[in-house]
């Protein structure tokens, strides 16, 4: 996958999403998405990269909880062959679930 495949994925699932974080100019109100690419996996061998592995994470926020919209999240994942484990946390201070999704993806240029 190239990084802007990894965004129109992302993208079609059908609610704001931006790299990392929104700033406080377009922040959004939930539902919203924030994905990045915290860590690397890559295959090294022989001084090299030979593939590039990214864990990418992306984080689901709603108000309420929300089954139908991470259902629609875990079918777009699953249409672009994207193994998954999933977490949720309840987050008080922002009255909001967070749902967060983390895989590893092959990044091409």
């Amino acid at each position: 996958m190239t990084r802007k495949e990894v965004y129109n994925m992302i993208a079609s699932i059908g609610v704001p999403s931006a790299y990392h974080h929104f700033s406080k100019a377009t922040a959004k109100a939930p539902p919203f998405i924030c994905f990045y690419y915290p860590n690397d996996n890559d295959f090294r061998a022989d001084n090299s990269n030979y593939v590039r592995v990214d864990q990418l994470i992306i984080e689901l926020y709603t108000d309420n909880k929300d089954f139908a919209l991470e259902g629609t999240v875990e079918s777009v994942l699953a249409q672009n062959d994207v193994v998954f484990s999933k977490e949720e946390t309840y987050i008080d201070s922002e009255q909001m679930y967070m749902v967060i999704y983390t895989t590893e993806v092959i990044i091409h240029a």
